[in-house]
């Protein structure tokens, strides 16, 4: 998240500037891709699950987080951006049957940087650093995780809770939703 808060020094946090790619940007994206990929191991690792035909964990596998942790119903505020894509929503596509557009952009520019350089984009950078941030508050909670000031809210769900659970208040953030889970 410092890295983005960096690039934000560099690149105005607003709609005009979603497109532009760097190799700043492909170096963010890269790691922030590769901590969604351990945070989801390390998931799956905890509750002992074993891939059908063994093989390497890949998305389809990581997927199966959601039916637990319920990613997709995560927004990320982002109050310093100007214009209307201030509110992001990472896994919002695991809603559906649909990939991780970000994910996927990450993967076509490691492959091929010379023809999918520009999916390395600030929007593809800055949902995959809020999908890191999703997946940690998922598990743990907000408590620490927010910068001063801050830059950020997250929250889960747009309705009242079904199990009555009260919204969770933390910090500068807010959070709905359970506030643990591994």
């Amino acid at each position: 998240q410092a890295d983005l808060v960096e690039l934000f020094d560099f690149i105005e946090p607003a709609d005009l500037n979603l497109a532009t790619y760097s190799f700043r940007l492909h170096s963010l994206l890269a790691r922030a891709c590769m901590e969604v990929e351990a945070n989801c191991k390390a998931i799956l690792r905890e509750h002992s699950y074993l891939k059908a035909g063994g093989g390497d964990w890949n998305m389809q596998d990581y997927r199966k987080i959601e039916a637990t942790h319920r990613l997709s119903e995560f927004e990320v505020v982002l109050p310093v951006w100007t214009g209307s894509h201030a509110v992001r929503t990472p896994f919002s596509a695991w809603s559906g049957t649909q990939g991780l557009h970000w994910y996927g952009a990450y993967n076509d520019s490691k492959h091929d940087r010379h023809d999918e350089f520009s999916n390395a984009s600030l929007a593809n950078a800055i949902d995959a650093v809020t999908g890191v941030l999703v997946l940690l508050s998922a598990q743990f909670g907000t408590e620490g995780l927010m910068p001063s000031p801050a830059m950020y809210t997250i929250t889960v769900g747009s309705g009242p809770r079904s199990d009555g659970e009260p919204c969770r208040t933390g910090g500068r953030s807010r959070h709905r939703g359970r506030t643990r889970r591994s």
